[in-house]
């Protein structure tokens, strides 16, 4: 007998091996049936599951919160039981959940699928649906697994690289059955608010020289109106994409000389700029030395550092007559070789530099997505060298600044601690707990709620990342906050303590936009390219009405906005007015003005801000004063 304990503290009786499914149906049959999943010792489990010791018990019915993983994990089979039973001789990758969905890879051999084929997958899945087929889960010997898959080579793949004694669990729909940990959902019953999204090519474990495979992206909901609100969602993001939008506005480029390596155009090059003297700005106010590191160093320092053993496939290298130079996928080890460089005294840590760093990495071709995923990119990093005592005010000190230059994009976050990798770490478990208890204590001390990532460290240091949200509802990963007990020691540095002996400091590793480039594309989406004021690439643009009458009177109010660091320009094509302003708005320029007869005659200007039909008329001096404020204060009028 197992004594299980429900969420009202009462505590029951039980058969060992009984299921979560069979206890919800002791309680209420109707029960049974609403029931989804459950949380066993604080684990989702199938409801099929055999509880076979004590434990915690919640049933979780449909519509509760938190269950889209399963329900688009589950859904991931649901679409692979279909495709196999349109497609007999298919083949299948790994269908994984992943943020707001879910996808499958498949081999079709010569087949090749396009968007033309989902709704007949889609058909099907809802026909599966519509008989509501209970999913079950069930456990098989290696051997077992593999005769189950003989006939797929790529779960035979994934099966040969399992223990000869590990139990497999496989997961059944009907006659479909697929390998899995699970959980899932109880019954195809529950996946019916779906939609399948897209069709891509995908290689076989991320890897270029393996084969390609066919990726089939979907999503899965509880309720119908969630998932219409989320393709409303999707086709309001398809306006926003980077992409898309550093075309239209002229930001950046990729060519196909330089995959994964943006070129920056005027305009966005600009934009870039305007952000990196923001960034400096803020830097040397609060006391950090801006510094610059080679973007090749020697594999000796890698090797020191621990990066050539844990991020050798991803480096760019070169061999030349003095040895294998690598160009750095990071920006710390030159930090150090800087702190290195003298000595120095416990008054001066903390010791902060600053870096915008230009850093390469291999990403596959597949993965690489505009400004999102790039091969050359640039952190905004800092280094930071402190006493161990000085941690919790140096933190505090960086989530200050963190809450301050998220605000001024208007982007929300959320924090996430995470924990020693369980392996491919160095340093000892003591220093790991303490480091660890050092970041907690910190946020807690100012005030910033966090949830536990386990497992997710850098391989020197537990981390806080930070997760933004935009205003599509996005989850971005963006800053992080390192703290590093192990290279400093591994590069000898040391500061002279009060009482004159040596000490090794500690170092904190931090950069708030995370790339420059990813930051960029981020918040191209979140504005939707209507950048503020401050930002703006094209600040202004200034249409005579009469090029005859009005041009010299243009350029003087050019030339008194230039004056005042104001990015302005003037449109005097042989073009109509009207198309001069609408091509403005089409190219998301915060101001336009307009100056005719009475304009010049009054010392005027007449304007129009972006997404507005409204013209306002003011003085030239008021004017300037309004939108230099405006600039000043980062887009607040």
């Amino acid at each position: 007998m197992i004594k299980v304990t429900f969420p009202d503290s009462s505590v029951k009786e039980f058969a060992s091996g009984i299921s979560s499914l069979e206890i919800a149906n002791s309680i209420s049959p109707s029960l049974a049936k609403k029931c989804v999943v459950a949380r066993w010792n604080d684990e989702l489990v199938d409801l099929t599951m055999p509880l076979e010791e004590d434990g915690k018990i919640e049933l979780i019915l449909g519509g509760a919160e938190g269950l889209e993983p399963l329900l688009n994990h589950s859904c991931a089979h649901l679409l692979a039981q279909a495709v196999k039973e349109l497609y007999p001789n298919a083949m299948f990758g790994v269908g994984p959940a992943i943020e707001e969905g879910f996808y499958y890879d498949l081999d079709l051999g010569d087949i090749k699928l396009t968007e033309d084929d989902l709704p007949k997958i889609e058909k099907k899945m809802q026909a599966i649906v519509a008989s509501g087929e209970a999913i079950r889960r069930r456990q098989v010997s290696k051997s077992q697994a593999l005769e189950l898959f003989k006939h797929d080579v790529y779960k035979t793949e994934l099966i040969h690289e399992l223990g000869d004694e590990e139990i497999i669990t496989i997961y059944e729909q009907g006659s479909f059955y697929d390998l899995c940990r699970g959980p899932h959902v109880s019954s195809t019953k529950w996946l019916k608010n779906f939609k399948l999204l897209s069709i891509s090519g995908a290689y076989w474990r991320g890897d270029a020289k393996k084969a390609q495979l066919q990726r089939i992206y979907g999503t899965c909901f509880m309720k119908e109106e969630e998932l219409k609100s989320h393709l409303i969602n999707l086709e309001e993001r398809k306006k926003r994409d980077h992409r898309k939008l550093g075309k239209d506005l002229e930001l950046f480029m990729i060519s196909e000389y330089g995959p994964g390596l943006p070129f920056w155009l005027p305009n966005g090059y600009t934009l870039r700029r305007t952000l990196e003297d923001f960034w400096l700005k803020l830097h040397r106010e609060r006391g950090y030395l801006v510094i610059n590191t080679p973007i090749m160093l020697n594999r000796e320092l890698w090797e020191t550092s621990g990066h050539w053993d844990h991020y050798k496939d991803d480096m760019f290298t070169i061999d030349v007559e003095d040895g294998t130079y690598a160009i750095k996928p990071m920006n710390c080890p030159g930090a150090i070789l800087v702190y290195n460089n003298s000595l120095h005294s416990y008054k001066e840590l903390p010791l902060r530099y600053a870096e915008l760093g230009n850093v390469h990495r291999y990403e596959a071709s597949g993965a690489l997505n505009g400004l999102f995923r790039v091969r050359g990119f640039t952190q905004d990093d800092a280094h930071t060298m402190i006493r161990e005592d000085q941690i919790g005010e140096e933190v505090s000190n960086i989530l200050a600044l963190y809450d301050y230059v998220y605000s001024v994009f208007g982007l929300n976050y959320s924090i996430e601690l995470s924990t020693r990798p369980v392996d491919n770490y160095i340093g000892s478990i003591e220093i790991w707990d303490k480091a660890e208890s050092a970041l907690k204590e910190a946020c807690l001390a100012t005030g910033h709620e966090f949830k536990i990532n386990p497992g997710d460290g850098a391989f020197y240091g537990p981390k806080l990342d930070f997760k933004l949200r935009d205003s599509m509802n996005r989850i971005w990963q963006c800053g992080t906050v390192q703290l590093d007990m192990q290279l400093p020691g591994r590069f000898n540095c040391k500061y002279i303590a009060e009482d004159g002996t040596k000490q090794t400091p500690v170092m904190i590793h931090r950069a708030c936009f995370g790339s420059i480039e990813r930051f960029i594309g981020i918040i191209t989406e979140n504005y939707a390219g209507v950048f503020p004021l401050w930002l703006a690439p094209r600040q202004m643009v200034i249409i005579p009405v009469n090029e005859e009458a009005h041009l010299d009177y243009a350029k003087e109010i050019e030339n008194i906005l230039k004056a005042n660091e104001i990015r302005v320009s003037i449109d005097n094509r042989e073009e109509k007015m009207n198309y001069k302003i609408r091509e403005s708005q089409m190219k998301k320029i915060p101001y336009t003005i307009i100056l005719g007869d009475q304009e010049k005659l009054n010392h005027m200007v007449t304007y129009r801000c972006h997404g507005s039909n409204e013209s306002l008329t003011l003085s030239v001096e008021e004017f300037v004063k309004m939108v230099v404020l405006e600039v000043k204060n980062l887009g607040k009028k």
